[in-house]
């Protein structure tokens, strides 16, 4: 990507997303393709008084270990680890992988391991101030199936990184949300219907966030987590999942009382039978998300973009976030997207509030 927009990518991360302040500690964390992002973070951090911590990780390290450590290592978490969440006032995470399917062939059981065990330290990062991003790859373009160089000119987009005042293009995206946020905090029940999806939850009493950017970046949704034994009826997931290296392809969960009763798919199937076998909170629901953002219209194979695809919806197996008063606790977060914008429909309380992707109300 070019130096200026790399520059206001940075600013954006640290200012509109972290605002970082004096004195404060900030982790960022990356892989070594992301150098530019890294390097950019790192100076603006700086000129903001604050202190950056660097955590860059070297391809194929992570799987070794995966892969070769005794179960026993698999399941130890780093008090040092801990530590650094504890005295950290904000993290700046860059996703930047070489190979997306790097995973692929390690044992989903050992990953599972690993998985429970940093569920702690998750928890403990997810109190503090926090970003996700994703630098543009070769791995993520061939993903999305576009030119490098298209890839990050859409990614780019994505960010408002091409307007004038990316700030207040996300300012603007947030009040546009607010409306919606503000009916559906009176709502009570949800049914959802696309090809192959007839299901219905309870959102009473729960408690809408509007994702602004602060958080994701991009991002351009609102959310909430269902009443965790409200769920019933049938899902399926209207794009591939690419997970822990993982394509899981024609995915159909099947709910009673909130919780997965039967599951399949065309692709995958023993992958995702294992993440619902990960802990009991697993096979319930902890997030319903609605994607707003007009300019994420294309799926990428990247759930950072996919589940802010304007049109659809997104349906989280396993944990919750404490902030919407749902509380499923889990290891596992896996979005699931469902596609509305071709004869799909949102209906709140009894009233069709969303037809073929576009919202009636908000």
């Amino acid at each position: 990507m070019l130096d200026e927009m790399v520059s206001r990518w940075a600013i954006l991360l640290v200012d509109y997303c972290l605002r970082v302040e004096p004195g404060e500690t900030i982790a960022i964390s990356s892989e070594l393709e992301a150098r530019p992002l890294i390097e950019a973070c790192y100076r603006e951090v700086v000129k903001r008084g604050a202190f950056p911590i660097v955590r860059v990780e070297l391809p194929g390290l992570s799987e070794y270990f995966v892969e070769n450590a005794a179960e026993p290592m698999l399941a130890h978490l780093s008090p040092v680890s801990i530590r650094e969440a504890e005295v950290v006032d904000g993290r700046i995470r860059i996703s930047a992988e070489t190979d997306t399917r790097s995973m692929a062939g390690i044992d989903p059981k050992r990953q599972a391991i690993v998985d429970r065990a940093r569920y702690p330290l998750r928890e403990l990062l997810s109190k503090k101030r926090w970003v996700l991003t994703q630098y543009p790859t070769l791995a993520y373009a061939n993903d999305a199936r576009m030119p490098l160089s298209d890839y990050e000119a859409y990614v780019a987009s994505a960010m408002f990184l091409d307007r004038a005042d990316p700030v207040l293009a996300w300012q603007d995206l947030g009040r546009r949300q607010a409306g919606l946020v503000e009916f559906m905090t009176g709502v009570s029940e949800v049914r959802i219907e696309a090809e192959g999806t007839d299901i219905t939850l309870s959102v009473a009493g729960r408690t809408w966030i509007n994702s602004d950017g602060r958080r994701n970046m991009p991002s351009g949704e609102i959310f909430t987590g269902p009443v965790e034994t409200s769920v019933n009826g049938r899902l399926r997931c209207s794009f591939p999942v690419c997970r822990g290296g993982r394509e899981v392809v024609g995915i159909t969960l099947e709910f009673v009382d909130g919780k997965v009763v039967q599951a399949s798919a065309n692709e995958g199937e023993e992958y995702l039978l294992s993440m619902l076998e990960l802990d009991d909170g697993a096979r319930f629901l902890g997030e319903l998300g609605i994607g707003l953002n007009a300019g994420i219209d294309r799926f990428t194979g990247s759930i950072l973009y996919d589940e802010k695809i304007g049109g659809t919806v997104h349906l989280a197996l396993g944990s919750s976030y404490p902030e919407t008063g749902g509380t499923n606790k889990s290891a596992l977060h896996w979005d699931l997207i469902i596609d509305l914008r071709s004869g799909g429909r949102v209906t709140a309380d009894g009233r069709v509030v969303m037809e073929n992707g576009r919202w009636l109300v908000g």
